[in-house]
């Protein structure tokens, strides 16, 4: 009762060559616009020096609802090229870093922070802005970025006209006045979105979900799982991005904690690691984190296992020069598990899509988990079940089918991480639309092969679901990690409410190889709703379970 297909991922042997493969041009972004023709950079940008002309952008317009889409602007707006705001205009200045990301005047710090983190891996910054731009060369007021948006990544062409106020741009911009690729980056977001406005307020996890393709989690440091540094330590190994957070003082602004903290400052993880304890306790092995204050500088943790701390002289040599130990006063530092999980409130991981890892990381050990993913939606009638407090009408909501069949190296048992994703809710801000309230539940199928599908309503009434997301929250995505035996299973994305109407995005990573597909005879039972249905979802409805 889905409208879906499986995607099945590819491997290519370069990164940045394979996602430009993949890529698909011309995305619009908000779908409240009038659909033109497919905007395809390097043909526009032909034209463009051809005709001696710089790109003046049809879909997003140098024009005020192309910032706002609630109020009309409390100052006056200059749309200005960078050539008119600073001389010599560059799209880097000395290549590219966390000092070139500094916030302006839209609430948007959530993606300030996860554009940040982006430039700490230069591999997966240059998938999403792309070398073959800049000031000097074939300039003609063009330039494109790539983003991920529900499974697959779209190329977003935009012109360089940025809007100012008093000479000066009005949002996110560099430290060096001449540099403009974050700027230019955080217009091509807005207009994938709709406008600038639609950016207001958000996680930073979502942001570098569009930037990598990958599956986040969030825990909160009061209620962490007991086997959380096997997760972080598994994590690490996968390449995946990860950060911490403590909590603001909502009456000083980043106001420092008694041993160097500094809170509502977001910190990267850059190294998960057991060290040897030889002299306090020999034998055993104590939980460090590599932790980066992102300022870079002496704002530095003082606590133990800080620079210099007498914990490090029970580490033999070798093992301090094999985990490239400095002490200088560049804002990173260690800290062991428990004094994180103690001083922090939040931690974050985003756990890289698997096309996200290159040759050179998978010899040099990285691994990769295996996802598997599908596109569906809630239609009033049809399949928006609601939750499973509703049982007379649960059974209708979408089902997928997953086989699990190898448990992890370490264990046995199966690590998931389901991710349920609802698409386009923040492009459609400006139409009232907000996040519905979703989540999933999990059954085991002991005798798959003898039940119904989809499984109906008598199925949920005499089962008990195995696993399901910690709660039905309106965000963009709700994930969970569970650990199952090998075996088959059901999982049943919904909205809390039945006939609530939306699009969603299930994606399911795995330690070893999984089997999902759609737990239904009849795939796209029922009348299609074209008000949720454009033409390039009808025409993928009309070849379901395709592998692209």
């Amino acid at each position: 009762m889905s409208y879906g297909w499986n995607m099945e991922v590819v491997s290519e042997p370069e990164f940045v060559r394979q996602v430009s493969k993949k890529v698909d041009l011309g995305e619009r972004g908000s779908g409240t616009r009038a659909r033109g023709t497919v905007q395809d950079f390097n043909k526009l940008r032909q034209e463009c020096l051809s005709n001696g002309k710089l790109f003046e952008d049809p879909e997003f317009p140098a024009q005020d609802d192309s910032i706002y889409f609630s109020k009309k602007p409390d100052r006056h707006i200059e749309w200005k090229r960078p050539k008119k705001i600073a001389h010599d205009p560059q799209l880097f200045v000395e290549g590219f870093s966390r000092f070139d990301v500094k916030q302006g005047a839209l609430g948007d710090c959530w993606l300030i922070a996860a554009v940040a983190n982006l430039t700490l891996h230069p591999n997966l910054f240059f998938q999403v802005v792309p070398k073959d731009q800049s000031f000097e060369d074939n300039y003609a007021g063009i330039f494109h970025f790539r983003f991920w948006q529900y499974g697959r990544w779209v190329d977003v062409v935009i012109d360089d006209r940025l809007p100012t106020s008093h000479g000066k741009l009005m949002f996110l911009h560099s430290a060096q006045n001449n540099e403009f690729w974050s700027a230019l980056l955080e217009k091509a977001y807005a207009k994938l979105h709709g406008s600038y406005e639609a950016l207001r307020g958000g996680w930073s996890n979502e942001a570098m979900e569009d930037f990598t393709g990958g599956v986040s989690e969030r825990f909160e440091m009061k209620k962490t799982p007991p086997n959380l540094f096997n997760i972080l330590l598994k994590a690490y190994e996968r390449n995946s991005l990860m950060g911490c957070s403590l909590m603001p003082d909502p009456n000083v602004l980043e106001a420092k904690t008694p041993e160097g903290l500094i809170r509502g400052h977001a910190y990267s993880i850059t190294r998960v690691q057991y060290v040897d304890n030889m002299t306090l306790n020999p034998g055993e092995k104590i939980p460090l984190l590599r932790i980066r204050n992102p300022w870079g500088n002496k704002a530095e943790w003082k606590g133990p296992w800080s620079d210099k701390s007498p914990e490090w002289r029970s580490i033999p040599d070798h093992e301090k020069e094999e985990l490239g130990l400095r002490f200088d006063a560049d804002g990173e530092f260690w800290m062991s598990l428990q004094d994180v999980k103690h001083h922090f409130t939040h931690l974050e991981i985003c756990n890289l899509n698997p096309d996200s890892l290159t040759d050179s990381d998978l010899s040099a050990g990285k691994k990769k988990w295996e996802m598997s993913i599908f596109e569906g939606e809630w239609v009033r009638g049809v399949t928006a079940g609601g939750c499973g407090k509703f049982r007379e009408t649960f059974w209708h909501n979408p089902q997928y089918r997953i086989t699990l069949e190898y448990p992890d190296e370490d264990d046995d048992k199966c690590t998931v991480i389901v991710a349920l994703m609802q698409k386009n809710r923040r492009a459609q801000r400006q139409m009232g639309a907000e996040h519905l309230t979703i989540g999933f539940a999990m059954y085991r199928l002991e005798d798959p092969d003898r039940l119904p599908k989809p499984l109906d309503v008598n199925f949920f009434k005499h089962n008990a679901l195995v696993a399901r997301s910690p709660q039905f929250i309106n965000r963009r995505e709700v994930s969970c990690r569970v650990k199952l035996p090998p075996g088959v299973y059901c999982i049943v994305p919904s909205t809390f409410n039945p006939h609530e109407e939306g699009e969603f995005l299930l994606r399911v990573f795995s330690e070893n190889q999984n089997n999902m597909e759609e737990n239904d005879e009849q795939i796209g039972i029922g009348e299609v709703d074209y008000r949720v249905c454009d033409i390039e979802f009808c025409f993928l409805k009309s070849n379901n379970n395709r592998r692209v």
